[in-house]
């Protein structure tokens, strides 16, 4: 297990996108702090390999230690197993996504795109 360093980019004024590549199974990606931006959607790509699983989570600690699974509007858990889109529901301080199944074969891309209101 690796822990995926992200990498960030601006998007005018009032966004920003982060992402973690690429994701085997058993990574993690590095923390991100989400205070400026409430506004935020995950996509997932990549191969997700047998039984391939990304779990977008949060914390609200000042120091991260423990990750609950976000959900999607609807109240479905972010706990993807294929290619897709998907808003954020909550509004938490530290996000992170993490590869929680797969093969040899898993390699993921995640993206976040967070917005700031206006």
């Amino acid at each position: 297990m690796a822990t995926i360093n992200l990498t960030r980019e601006q998007s005018g004024g009032f966004g920003v996108s982060i992402g973690w590549t690429p994701l085997a199974n058993g990574d993690d990606g590095q923390a991100w702090d989400t205070q400026d931006f409430p506004d935020i959607s995950v996509q997932v790509l990549g191969t997700f390999g047998t039984g391939g699983n990304l779990k977008v989570e949060g914390s609200n600690e000042s120091t991260p230690a423990n990750w609950a699974t976000l959900n999607d509007p609807q109240g479905n858990a972010l706990d993807i197993t294929a290619a897709k889109i998907e808003q954020v529901l909550e509004n938490v301080r530290w996000i992170r996504v993490r590869v929680s199944a797969g093969d040899g074969t898993t390699a993921l891309t995640a993206r976040l795109y967070a917005g700031r209101r206006r």
